[in-house]
């Protein structure tokens, strides 16, 4: 089975090398938004970019932001897993805070230049000491996409409870802290737990797929 995985905002595809697991991991790649586009129409796009509606049998993964995404694609074709890692499944599940930023519109006028933070407040909000890793993928990452990727979080409106829904929070993440009845805890998991606690996450999920997998023959 394919897992096609979704990184999430100012991250990429590199923090899926961490993970072992017993199924093929198919990285997507953000690509430019276009003007005006909105997170479903971008999911639509991604999915036939990726030909992911093609797979007999899939998976879909997203982190943080990716997760988002990973909802939106999943409420559109049909997975026999959507899994979150990091991220929130509906909008109830958003900070108050990022409500607020998203009515408030202030994301419209700030240059997107500022939206790259130093290093170490990066560091300090992804609770990781992965110095060497952040800062490459700070370096790489689009401004562009950084600022319609806030602007589509912010404001998201799903509401959609998926039916077939892994979701793995952890419990010091500062970003998006875990909500919800359903969420697996990792204890002392931040925001970048995909990276380290990718042992932990990788035995969660073969598990979980496992036993899902024989429960449904």
């Amino acid at each position: 089975m394919k897992i096609f995985a979704i990184s999430g905002l100012g991250a990429d595809e590199r923090v899926f090398d961490y993970l072992t697991l017993d199924h093929e991991i198919v990285p997507i790649r953000w690509i430019a938004p276009r003007k005006k586009e909105t997170i479903i129409a971008y999911s639509e796009r991604l999915i036939q970019e990726y030909k992911i509606s093609d797979e007999n049998e899939y998976a879909i993964l997203g982190v943080s932001f990716g997760g988002l995404i990973a909802i939106e694609i999943s409420k559109i074709v049909n997975p026999k897993w959507t899994i979150l890692i990091s991220s929130v499944e509906t909008r109830s599940e958003l900070s108050s805070i990022i409500k607020l930023l998203g009515r408030s519109k202030l994301l419209n006028l700030i240059p997107k230049e500022i939206l790259k933070p130093p290093l170490f407040f990066a560091q300090f909000m992804f609770g990781t000491n992965q110095k060497k890793l952040i800062k490459a993928i700070l370096k790489d990452s689009d401004l562009t996409f950084t600022k319609w990727a806030l602007k589509e979080l912010t404001n998201w409106k799903n509401e959609t409870i998926l039916p077939n829904l892994i979701k793995i929070g952890g419990s010091k993440d500062k970003l998006l802290p875990p909500r919800g009845n359903n969420t697996i805890l990792i204890e002392h998991g931040a925001h970048f737990m995909i990276v380290d606690k990718a042992e932990e996450i990788s035995n969660i999920l073969n598990e979980k797929l496992k036993n899902e997998h024989i429960s449904k023959k």
